[in-house]
């Protein structure tokens, strides 16, 4: 563990470069992404899904799911009838797509028992099922996609999502329409899910510690995607990681292992004393002994240093020294860890 005693004292020492003049600011939000437009629907009463709004809104809902069976992300796929080319539909699993508008067909299929929201499922459920690697892994896109696409994808828990969205086809009563080989194929592509995070948690001198953002779908190594994600420990995408193997029943002992190793990095990870916001203009941390715990979103995986990145992919160790774009357009530290440490106090196998 001294490898990772030792980043910790050095994130929270790169931490204290940062600090310029300023009044304190907020805390920074634990989340990376909020439910999608469709996802929220599913809050929907079942006497609206029988409404006229009801009706068209699943109308335009049908109208954006691709001829594969997913729906495009960044898209409000409630609001307006799809019009163009379908061709162009280019759906995947990435920021909450698709999952939030197959919840929601489950919910109005149970509200109405109208076989068109049942069969737009059913071949939803049937692309993810056909997506995930022989090893365990989803990419972001598939058909496959060139580019960082193909990787194994924690990033924005993207593989969390879909994860979740399976488990709850063998236990929530609006899946209940579906056959025993969808829910038997679910729970396989589970197991292999969970199999697939065990073995791509990084060991860092023979000691296990958290998972990159995405990992390679061959070699399962950590993974370089954009310009300035860079393969890495990932404070963010890692935290969701390990609270959701925390919530599985009768966990075996490699996932116990594997949550008792994640929760000792993020232990050691964490910074203290200060309060983190985004900023294009000021200090991005100031100075606070009374802020919660922060995490960086990226660490080196040899060194456990936070470093940050412009788009020419140089990493820095101050992130006052990235320009104002990546400043203030990315979520550089958060909360994370907090709940995840209070998650695991409480954990049965602890």
């Amino acid at each position: 563990m001294n490898i990772l005693l030792n980043g910790a004292d050095a994130a929270r020492t790169f931490a204290c470069w940062t600090v310029w003049n300023m009044a304190v600011m907020g805390a920074v939000s634990t989340s990376l992404n909020a439910g999608t437009p469709a996802e929220n629907l599913c809050r929907k009463p079942a006497v609206w899904f029988d409404s006229p709004a009801g009706q068209e809104t699943m109308r335009i809902v049908l109208s954006w799911q691709s001829d594969h069976g997913d729906w495009p992300k960044n898209t409000d796929t409630t609001n307006k009838v799809f019009s163009g080319d379908r061709s162009t539909l280019r759906g995947t699993f990435d920021n909450g797509a698709t999952t939030g508008e197959l919840r929601l067909l489950a919910h109005a299929f149970q509200a109405t028992n109208d076989p068109r929201y049942k069969q737009a499922f059913v071949k939803g459920l049937d692309h993810i099922l056909n997506a995930q690697y022989a090893n365990g892994g989803w990419p972001q896109y598939f058909p496959l996609r060139k580019g960082y696409y193909t990787h194994i994808t924690f990033n924005d828990n993207c593989m969390i999502r879909l994860l979740q969205f399976l488990g709850d086809i063998a236990a929530a009563p609006e899946f209940g329409f579906l056959d025993q080989e969808h829910q038997r194929a679910a729970q396989k592509a589970i197991d292999r899910g969970i199999d697939c995070i065990v073995k791509c948690q990084i060991v860092v001198n023979g000691t296990a510690t958290v998972w990159c953002a995405q990992h390679d779908e061959v070699t399962l190594a950590a993974a370089k995607a954009r310009a300035y994600e860079l393969p890495s420990l990932s404070g963010a995408e890692s935290a969701g990681i390990l609270k959701y193997l925390m919530s599985l029943d009768n966990p075996d002992a490699h996932v116990i292992r594997c949550v008792h190793d994640g929760v000792g990095w993020f232990e050691t990870a964490k910074i203290d004393g200060f309060r983190y916001q985004k900023s294009g203009t000021g200090a991005a941390l100031t100075p606070d002994p009374s802020a919660r715990p922060l995490w960086a979103r990226f660490y080196e995986i040899e060194s456990n240093r936070p470093f940050f990145c412009d788009r020419d992919g140089i990493p820095k160790y101050d992130i006052q020294q990235i320009g104002s774009e990546r400043r203030s357009g990315y979520t550089w530290y958060g909360n994370w860890g907090e709940s995840l440490i209070n998650q695991f106090a409480k954990w049965e196998y602890r």
